[in-house]
């Protein structure tokens, strides 16, 4: 047979050549009207997020490689919980589809100063039991530039969580997204006294609309230009309201746990190559979009009820209320 002969060529092909934060799906598309404000997120959109599952979905999490998974520490606190118990899906918008890829974990690995008091720490690594295939779907996130731009073209979260703060029933099983604005650490510690250099915070830009955060330990993915490739700054990680109080969300700060991600991937015998993306990239994502012209997100009055928190980390929440 020829046809599938092809298609096993382009999926090969699309493995070998795949780069970090990039919409291959996606960005190829002409869209006539953008889903904007807190909807669902188009497909191939963030081909970098994943439904972490113990039966069900309970944290979101970020492809690093073929074989790292990125989330918090929290999600995990729990000592009963055993990799063997849980599955990462990825590929998928709709977590309801049998189109997607489910994948076993082998180790969970939650870094050593994770502080339940304060959150500080809050990251871990998931190593899958076999190495996940990049498509059009399924993309890695780019780890953060270094040195971190002096700004962002914009910023977004995805997930699967609540939508109404008030119904903890309320999962949606179609990936949401809403777009975010870094706020100043100065600023964030006045509202937070207990925000440690770990932490940043991000929230909605616009203050008469309250858009909570994503799933816990989902990614907080950047781009520096209109249309340049999608990095990772920050982990969801906890917050004190959704939708109700206008506080910002508090993200774990990736670019601290770069030397952390690598010598664990590298003790553990599946070494990232997570440098090849640095400073350099972002001056080739700027020389190659100068002339691209993308407005900037707007936000309809549906925002008001967006909340996407995921029951774990709505858990984590109820010792800071």
């Amino acid at each position: 047979m020829i046809l599938p002969s092809i298609l096993l060529l382009v999926a090969h092909t699309l493995e070998a050549n795949v780069e970090c934060g990039v919409r291959p799906l996606y960005d190829s598309r002409t869209r006539y009207s953008r889903i904007i404000g807190g909807q669902e997120a188009e497909l191939g959109e963030f081909p970098w997020q994943v439904s972490i599952q113990e039966n069900d979905h309970f944290c979101g999490g970020s492809i690093l490689s073929e074989w790292w998974i990125l989330t918090v520490a929290h999600c995990f606190y729990s000592q009963e919980l055993s990799p063997t118990d849980l599955k990462v899906k990825v590929g998928a918008n709709d977590l309801s589809t049998s189109s997607s890829v489910e994948l076993q974990v082998n180790i969970i690995i939650r870094h050593k100063g994770f502080k339940r008091l304060n959150m500080d720490n809050d990251i871990a690594l998931l190593l899958l039991a076999e190495p996940l295939t990049f498509n059009e779907l399924t993309v890695p996130i780019c780890l953060p530039l270094q040195p971190a731009p002096p700004s962002w073209h914009e910023c977004w979260v995805a997930g699967w969580g609540i939508t109404n703060s008030t119904d903890k029933e309320s999962m949606s099983m179609d990936l949401m997204k809403v777009p975010m604005r870094i706020i100043e650490w100065e600023e964030c510690l006045r509202m937070f006294p207990s925000l440690t250099t770990n932490m940043l915070c991000a929230s909605y830009g616009n203050e008469s609309y309250d858009a909570c955060q994503g799933d816990s330990g989902g990614p907080l993915v950047c781009t520096t230009d209109p249309g340049s490739r999608w990095y990772q700054v920050g982990i969801i990680s906890w917050g004190k309201s959704c939708g109700q109080k206008g506080l910002p969300g508090i993200y774990t700060v990736l670019a601290n746990y770069t030397p952390w991600i690598e010598k664990i991937a590298q003790t553990e015998g599946k070494p990232l190559d997570f440098r090849s993306h640095s400073i350099s990239d972002k001056k080739k994502d700027r020389r190659k979009n100068q002339s691209s012209k993308s407005p900037a997100p707007s936000c309809p009055q549906s925002w008001l009820l967006l909340c996407l928190l995921s029951f774990p980390l709505l858990r984590a929440l109820s010792n800071w209320e």
